[in-house]
């Protein structure tokens, strides 16, 4: 028999979506979408197409949440096929975005088929809302329709994202929360000159040592209940001329915050500007806040889908907010309740990324039943 999961998603992977760029993923989607009775809207902010489609009236609004852009493959040779050239080796199948996240959206589309062919005069009404800016700046895909979304005062109940949750078993984890993400460009300015009379010079990356030392030993919190204990980390430093005989004049640092509920990005600039100060540093530091950290719990839709996990998969997915963020974030204020289930994460942004071809289905099956839950028949 043909998988219909199966087959959505080989389309998709076979349009070289790399962020931004949607590679016609979206007009796909809406052509299935408006067979089924939805009202699509194409959304162009800059050079990121977005997709609402929407169907029914009224509320609860049950949205579908998702991503069309992918990152770039790499080295061709990383791969054992073509990244975009969807293949199935072993019941896996293989591809760039196969598990993130064009897997789920195929999943989406094809458990939403199924619920309406059952139940076509259910309550409410179930939207998707699909970005090609999630895997890049992020600032005019999801944010920017859920901006469109208030101005038509159109509120999202319940929040499905098919991020890749699952950890070793589809459906074993759900993302019911996401950490805030704070990033930070660190300018020190020192003194250029020759390595054989430093007296005459001021090396950036010797007074910047002890700092760095300092922030990275930092205990920013200790987490909560719902969150681990806020990280930092450096990403990258970059000093010298390259010549081996020169003192560099500038030192350029990126660092990043993953911050609990714990503490506020407001704390987190503070405590760092405190020891840089402290150490005498000449510095410029340009902020970036990413997302403020964002919890669901003890809802109705953690409920529905936690049953339909287990009615489907006979597992039981343990809510936990580790991992980056997601697009989540710019819904989750709004006052929705906000729920990740999505395929494996093991291989995501890897060569040979994939997902297990059975899972596929079983995805689309979750999202049918926890539609049932939410919205049922009329």
């Amino acid at each position: 028999m043909i998988d219909p999961t199966l087959e959505l998603a080989k389309e998709l992977i076979r349009r070289p979506s790399v962020t931004p760029d949607d590679a016609g993923c979206q007009q796909l989607m809406a052509e299935r979408l408006k067979a089924i009775g939805f009202r699509c809207e194409h959304l162009r902010f800059g050079d990121v197409d977005n997709l609402w489609a929407e169907r029914g009236d009224g509320a609860p609004l049950v949205v579908f949440a998702g991503h069309t852009d992918v990152v770039p493959p790499g080295p061709r040779e990383s791969w054992t096929s073509d990244p975009f050239e969807p293949t199935v080796r072993d019941g896996m199948l293989y591809g760039r975005g196969a598990a993130d996240m064009k897997g789920a959206c195929a999943a989406f589309v094809t458990g939403i088929e199924a619920f309406v062919a059952a139940h076509p005069t259910h309550k409410g009404a179930i939207g998707l809302l699909i970005t090609s800016d999630e895997e890049g700046p992020a600032v005019n895909g999801t944010v920017k329709v859920m901006d469109w979304l208030a101005a038509r005062g159109r509120k999202i109940d319940y929040c499905i994202v098919g991020e890749p949750s699952s950890v070793k078993t589809l459906g074993d984890a759900i993302k019911n929360g996401r950490r805030g993400s704070l990033s930070g460009k660190l300018t020190v300015r020192g003194v250029q000159g020759h390595v054989a009379y430093p007296h005459l010079a001021k090396n950036p990356i010797h007074t910047l040592a002890p700092a760095l030392a300092e922030l990275a030993a930092i205990e920013w919190d200790r987490g909560n209940a719902d969150f681990p204990p806020t990280s930092f980390q450096t990403s990258n430093i970059k000093a010298g001329t390259g010549a081996e005989n020169v003192i560099p004049g500038v030192l350029e640092l990126w660092f990043n915050f993953r911050f609990s509920t714990a503490v506020t990005d407001a704390q987190l600039k503070e405590r760092t500007e405190a020891v840089l100060k402290k150490h005498g540093l000449d510095y410029q530091l340009a902020w970036t806040l990413s997302g403020q950290p964002f919890l669901t719990r003890g809802t109705k839709l953690i409920e529905a889908v936690r049953a339909a996990v287990r009615a489907e998969l006979g597992a039981e997915a343990a809510p936990n907010t580790g991992g980056g963020t997601s697009d989540g974030r710019f819904i989750a204020p709004t006052g929705a309740e906000v729920v990740e289930l999505g395929a494996l994460n093991s291989t995501i942004h890897k060569a040979n990324e994939s997902v297990a071809v059975a899972d596929l289905e079983r995805l689309a099956r979750c999202y049918r039943r926890t539609l049932e839950l939410l919205l049922g028949a009329q």
